[in-house]
């Protein structure tokens, strides 16, 4: 399965909508935008990207940057707040 899909997956919600004159509660999955995926697609890429990098400065000149910690750090705030905000 692709990433956009998982990510899609994650980011659906289901929501109970009563429907007819009788009430009848039904469940209804509401897909997240495009642009929130492709928005989490993009966090999640530059997560990985950021990483590689760390580690790569790391191992060339023995010291922990602590710019692209604090990167790192927005990027992780934004991925789990935007799953935290979709599934309320």
């Amino acid at each position: 399965m692709r990433l956009k899909n998982i990510i899609r997956k994650a980011l659906t919600k289901t929501v109970v909508v009563q429907v007819g004159a009788r009430k009848k509660q039904k469940r209804v999955q509401v897909l997240p935008s495009e642009q929130i995926v492709y928005l989490v697609y993009f966090a999640i890429a530059a997560f990985v990207g950021l990483t590689a990098l760390e580690i790569v400065h790391m191992i060339f000149f023995g010291v922990w940057n602590s710019e692209i910690f604090s990167a790192i750090t927005g990027l992780i705030g934004t991925i789990s707040g935007i799953f935290v905000s979709q599934r309320v």
